[in-house]
């Protein structure tokens, strides 16, 4: 399945490459809206909330309003995804939150899942990993830790619907996604896989819907090689 993507920087609707160049900003928000409506699921995040650098709140919920979306970006707390689900949101992604602050980097804070799944229900929560050269990268994509997409997935499987993993390696650059990771990460869970990162054809997604792996595809959308 494709999930198309909806970035959220300043107001707009944004693209970036690795997370730090601008490539492509819109202000016309309805467009978009009205462009992805047909699609069973669209994921919204908020750059800024990841970034700890301001919010979107409001454009997210009037989106979550009318599309049906997973939602990430500065989830940390029970209070802000219950604001979201009430938003509209058929589920959220939980990202940096589930990775500790500075003296636990490295270490998955089980305790924190555990305690979203209690108060949200499972079935709400998406587990996001960004990685970076093999290691998950947390803050908007700003500090590495020493932790492995498989080993957080072995950690977080009993608390979490599914995962979205985002390969930043090829973010926004169109180079493709590498299929041999996504078949290693399906070996490491029963749960559901979305991955992100360079997807940019059809058959790079109907080779991933093979393995049973939904694709999120913003770049590719947004320069017309994926049809929307």
């Amino acid at each position: 399945m494709l999930i198309p993507s909806i970035d959220l920087m300043g107001g707009r609707i944004v693209q970036l490459e690795q997370g730090e160049r601008l490539r492509i900003a819109s202000d016309d928000v309805e467009y978009w809206i009205e462009r992805f409506r047909a699609y069973s699921r669209v994921q919204l995040i908020d750059l800024d909330a990841a970034m700890g650098k301001g919010e979107n709140t409001a454009l997210v919920e009037r989106i979550a309003k009318r599309l049906p979306v997973q939602v990430g970006g500065g989830i940390r707390s029970v209070e802000a995804a219950r604001r979201r689900l009430d938003a509209g949101a058929q589920q959220v992604i939980l990202g940096s939150a589930l990775f500790g602050e500075q003296e636990r980097r490295g270490v998955v804070r089980t305790e924190f899942a555990q305690e979203m799944a209690a108060e949200v229900g499972t079935r709400f929560l998406l587990a996001g990993i960004d990685s970076r050269a093999g290691h998950i990268a947390i803050k908007g994509w700003t500090v590495s830790i020493a932790l492995t997409a498989e080993e957080a997935m072995t950690s977080l499987d009993p608390f979490v619907d599914g995962y979205l993993y985002t390969h930043i390696d090829g973010e926004g650059l169109l180079q493709g996604f590498p299929l041999e990771i996504a078949e290693r990460l399906c070996a490491c869970t029963s749960r559901r896989l979305i991955v992100a990162g360079g997807i940019r054809s059809q058959d790079e997604i109907d080779a991933l819907a093979a393995i049973g792996v939904d694709a999120v595809a913003g770049m590719a959308i947004y320069t017309n090689l994926l049809p929307a």
